[in-house]
């Protein structure tokens, strides 16, 4: 049985680690209110007053409101998570690459440092695109090179801060870094905007009946999600009698559980910043191309829809076959003893873990794509656009992903903190029965 929660506080370094995050998480919180220079704030918010029916609301949410404020975050962790998204993708085509990734720790490194250099590269290039947008907008009060360099440099510097503390919180604090970062700001945004939502009822633009029908719908999301979330498929693995040591073990029978979604919240959010990266350029652009092919991706258009679904389904299956691999799997049963009721070791368990990893994905993937598309385009019907972005399928499936995998790792120090306590006395109780029964037969000796 899993400890409850209240064991965190008997566990020093587990205390200290959730401080930490939530230092770091304030200290992203309030670089967001810390705006560019060189900006007329004013003028863009109202430039970007209606944007919430747009892809800018979008950008918007997954920035945590730093495009509106457009501060020295408005990039956010998103050109990282997109050159994540194509050196996985080179890694798997690029055989230089993927000798890397099997050279272990060192070549990871390596990865990673190719990975930060690209996430710069496309800071600064995005970074100029702005600039050069936002002086076409007017809303600059002294265009100009200086102007354009300063801004890149800026919010250059504001993803690499990001960047990195996402890697401290990883590195010293709880929960993935980068998640728990698009986790705060998603979160800052939804009681301002449930206490709007509910000011619009009060004020008779909305019906209290919608309201009521609005929250009950978003309760019964997170009770879905919840759900999917905690169920898997458990397959049976049988170990036979067998020597260990001088003893001989039993037979036995475990299960390997296959959750549903093993993708978790990686699908929307990497189709979200393959979506965000023309969009956070559209956004403050004059040229009319571009702004009309953006008219196609206004989210609840036919067009998004798909587009979106499409991108989800396609990144559940590449970041599944990522992390699980069925061949490297069943050598390893192969090796201990261990094999599925029915089915040889070797190749034909890797055939039938791919068959059963498949048929999970496929329906993973499908009920991301319904949770992030499904209750999104509700609210909207419902006249409820800025609450449709904030409290959507996507941003509900992303904090409670994040909540979920961040008690799960709580727990599990819980858990190995007790386990290492009882082993602890454990072994003080042998040394004390031990130390006894020694001094005892001294005694009688004499």
């Amino acid at each position: 049985m899993i400890p409850g929660m209240q064991g965190i506080g008997k566990i020093p370094e587990l205390r200290k680690r959730i401080f930490f995050t939530l230092w770091m998480l304030a200290v992203y919180r309030f670089g967001v209110f810390v705006s560019t220079p060189g900006i007329d704030v004013e003028a863009l918010r109202q430039q970007f007053a209606t944007g919430d029916g747009t892809l800018f609301g979008l950008v918007n949410m997954f920035s945590g409101g730093a495009l509106e404020q457009f501060s020295i975050f408005t990039l956010g962790i998103m050109p990282y998570i997109s050159v994540s998204i194509i050196m996985q993708l080179l890694t798997s085509s690029i055989p230089a690459l993927e000798a890397l990734k099997k050279d272990g720790e060192a070549g990871q490194r390596v990865i990673t440092r190719y990975t930060r250099q690209g996430t710069v590269v496309l800071a600064l290039f995005q970074g100029f695109m702005i600039a050069v947008g936002l002086e076409g907008q007017g809303l600059v009060l002294s265009p100009g090179w200086m102007f354009r360099i300063t801004t890149m440099i800026t919010l250059t510097a504001g993803t690499s801060f990001i960047m990195w503390l996402g890697e401290q919180i990883n590195e010293k604090g709880i929960g993935n870094g980068m998640s728990i970062v698009i986790f705060a700001g998603i979160v800052a945004r939804m009681p301002q905007t449930f206490v709007s939502t509910l000011v619009l009822a009060r004020s008779q633009e909305v019906a209290p009946l919608t309201i009521l029908i609005v929250i009950a719908f978003c309760i019964a999301t997170v009770a879905g999600i919840v759900f999917v979330e905690r169920s898997h498929r458990k397959i049976p693995i049988q170990y036979p009698r067998r020597m260990v040591g001088k003893k001989m073990s039993q037979a036995q029978t475990q299960h390997m559980p296959l959750k549903v979604n093993m993708a978790g919240v990686i699908p929307p959010i990497f189709a979200s910043a393959f979506l965000l990266l023309p969009a956070t350029v559209a956004s403050v652009t004059t040229n009319e191309t571009l702004a009309e092919m953006m008219q196609y991706l206004v989210p609840g258009s036919w067009v998004y829809t798909v587009i979106f679904a499409g991108l989800i389904i396609f990144f559940a299956f590449f970041y599944t076959a990522m992390i699980f691999n069925p061949p490297e799997v069943a050598e390893n049963l192969k090796k201990n003893g261990g094999f599925v009721p029915t089915v040889r070791p070797g190749k034909a368990t890797a055939d039938f873990l791919y068959g059963v990893l498949n048929r999970l994905t496929l329906w993973g993937s499908i009920y991301i794509a319904a949770i992030c598309l499904i209750p999104q385009i509700f609210y909207m019907k419902m006249g409820l656009t800025t609450f449709a972005y904030i409290f959507g399928g996507t941003s509900i499936l992303i904090a409670v992903g994040v909540i979920l995998d961040t008690v799960s790792q709580i727990e599990s120090h819980i858990v190995a903190r007790n386990y290492e306590e009882f082993m602890g006395k454990t072994s003080k109780a042998k040394g004390g029965v031990g130390s006894m029964g020694y001094s005892r037969s001294r005694l009688l000796r004499r």
